[in-house]
């Protein structure tokens, strides 16, 4: 009998699917990826897989892996897709079919079997990823396959499937939308948050924030130490990848820090809507941000600035496992060695504010910068500058004159 390994996360796909591949013939391996998912009871998972018929079913912790090897990179980048997104969810995948691939090739299966839809993002991530680390991969996509659409045409189908099987799930008929959770964010997407009408903010069951509304009214400091662009410490206490992210989350959290609803390009061409809550990593980026500002040359910066899109677009995509990332990833370890130091922020009902920052390799001159008499600099300097700089368009202005 064939055997697969199944990204498995207990939610109501994958126990769907996890029931069907039995019903095709296969064995299943079922592999829970412990991203650090903080709404998820990890027992009860296990249990449900097993209840479910699965040959076999494990837990593969793979936090700090996702915060210090994929997550960080990204933030020292300032990578965000579209501007906005933080991109927790397309940051793990490429992570999960690591491990999955892993366990594959312990158990010696067959074929790597994951829930995501032939519609979405996660499909592309999941293949991509799992291609570039095995070529011979073979993949399981039961939402691209035909009669699986056919037997479960929509939620409301996998639900009653999973109700006369006794399966329990989170989602239900009344809010029927779906949501993926690790350390670094929980998203929010399809059923009613498909109509652009509804207000997602109030629909959706936060788990990681409070709403600013009920933040509290008093602002809240909050201090992360960087070391080569890392971070590396919270409030004066060094801490491991994940324990900066958790104990961020947990501040954050508190103050409503990280909630955002967009509708963004998916990879396959059509345009969906999100709601995401990140309160971490959002805290992470903007105080890298700031200290950036003290401590990297302006052209290397602006050039990180203008290929941050394109690295946030390959993360997004799928494009992990590549040699333009890696050669991406050499990089920013080089341009970010002077972001050392410590920036403060306070936190106030859902607002980031700038307190205070400082580093031992700052370029900030006072002296220089002042707009009082004194320091190194000589405006008389500027004269000569400026001329140089406005040759071309005093040439251009005599042979092509501007109405004005």
């Amino acid at each position: 009998m064939p055997s697969c390994i199944l990204a498995y996360s207990g939610g109501l796909d994958t126990s769907v699917i996890l029931c069907w591949l039995q019903e095709q013939g296969y064995d299943v391996h079922a592999v829970y990826v412990d991203l650090g998912q903080p709404c998820e009871d990890r027992q009860a998972i296990l249990d449900k897989a097993s209840k479910c018929g699965a040959n076999s079913a494990r837990i593969v912790d793979a936090q700090e892996e996702l915060c210090r090897d994929f997550a960080f990179p990204c933030l020292q980048w300032q990578a965000k897709y579209e501007a906005v997104y933080l991109m927790g969810t397309s940051i793990a995948r490429p992570l999960i079919s690591k491990v999955c691939l892993q366990v594959a090739r312990e158990l010696k299966a067959d074929a790597y079997v994951h829930g995501a839809t032939g519609k979405g993002n996660d499909q592309c991530r999941f293949q991509l990823a799992a291609e570039a680390l095995d070529p011979s991969v073979q993949i399981i996509a039961p939402w691209r396959i035909e009669s699986f659409r056919e037997r479960f045409p929509g939620r409301q189908q996998m639900i009653e499937y999973c109700q006369a099987k006794n399966i329990p799930v989170k989602a239900t008929a009344s809010k029927p939308y779906s949501s993926d959770e690790n350390c670094l964010h929980i998203s929010y997407e399809a059923g009613k948050l498909e109509d652009l009408q509804t207000n997602g903010v109030e629909l959706v069951d936060f788990g990681m924030t409070v709403s600013p509304k009920q933040a509290p009214d008093q602002e809240e400091p909050v201090t992360v130490a960087f070391q080569h662009g890392v971070p590396v410490a919270v409030n004066g206490e060094k801490l491991s990848p994940l324990a900066i992210v958790k104990k961020l989350n947990e501040i954050g959290g508190r103050n409503g820090v990280g909630r955002i609803d967009m509708v963004e390009n998916r990879f396959v061409g059509m345009k969906s809507r999100g709601v995401y809550e990140a309160p971490g990593m959002t805290i992470l980026y903007d105080a890298h941000r700031v200290l950036e500002q003290l401590t990297m040359d302006r052209d290397l910066m602006h050039l990180r600035d203008r290929l941050a899109p394109e690295v946030a677009e390959m993360v997004y995509y799928g494009f992990w496992y590549t040699a333009k990332m890696d050669a991406l990833l050499a990089f920013i370890r080089t341009a970010q060695r002077p972001v050392t130091g410590e920036v403060t922020l306070k936190l106030y009902k859902g607002n980031l504010i700038v307190d205070k920052r400082t580093s031992p390799n700052s370029l900030y001159d006072e002296g220089i910068a002042s707009m009082e008499g004194g320091g190194s600099y000589n405006q008389t300097d500027a004269e000569g500058f400026l001329r140089i700089q406005g040759l071309p368009l005093r040439v251009q202005g005599r042979v092509t004159p501007r109405e004005f």
